[in-house]
């Protein structure tokens, strides 16, 4: 009688150790995405970007985004997601047209994929700033 005892109150420390464990795990996953909610966009100045295509990316867990930036004459000509990691948030992915669009990343969020579209837009703009960066050496 008291080994059945002994596994029941094993299995159920385990169990109540699992349930810690995701709570913990989801409330800083939760809070990593509400920082990233606050960071600032900057806007790249596309005067100072020369002609080529350039490389960015971004991560903040559970979404990772890879970027390849075409500018031409100054302006984005183009933006492909070479990798977009993104649970739930495909919908983002069409925030590029966006960006190509209105030639600026301050541009609204896709509603409903909030942090893809921020991620990606986090992403282009670390392409555009190496392009800014490597235009002056």
């Amino acid at each position: 009688m008291k080994k059945p005892i002994k596994v029941i109150l094993v299995i159920l420390g385990v169990v109540v150790l699992l349930i810690v464990a995701g709570v913990i795990f989801f409330s800083s996953v939760n809070r990593d995405l509400e920082a990233l909610a606050d960071i600032p966009m900057k806007d790249v100045d596309l005067s100072s970007v020369s002609d080529g295509t350039y490389e960015g990316d971004y991560s903040s867990f559970p979404v990772s985004v890879t970027v390849e930036v075409t500018v031409r004459d100054h302006r984005i000509a183009d933006i492909n997601l070479l990798k977009h990691v993104n649970g739930q948030g495909q919908a983002a992915e069409s925030i590029t047209e966006t960006v190509i669009r209105e030639q600026s990343l301050e541009v609204d969020l896709v509603s409903s994929a909030t942090y893809s579209s921020k991620v990606i837009l986090l992403a282009v703009e670390d392409a555009l700033q190496d392009a800014v960066n490597n235009s002056g050496s």
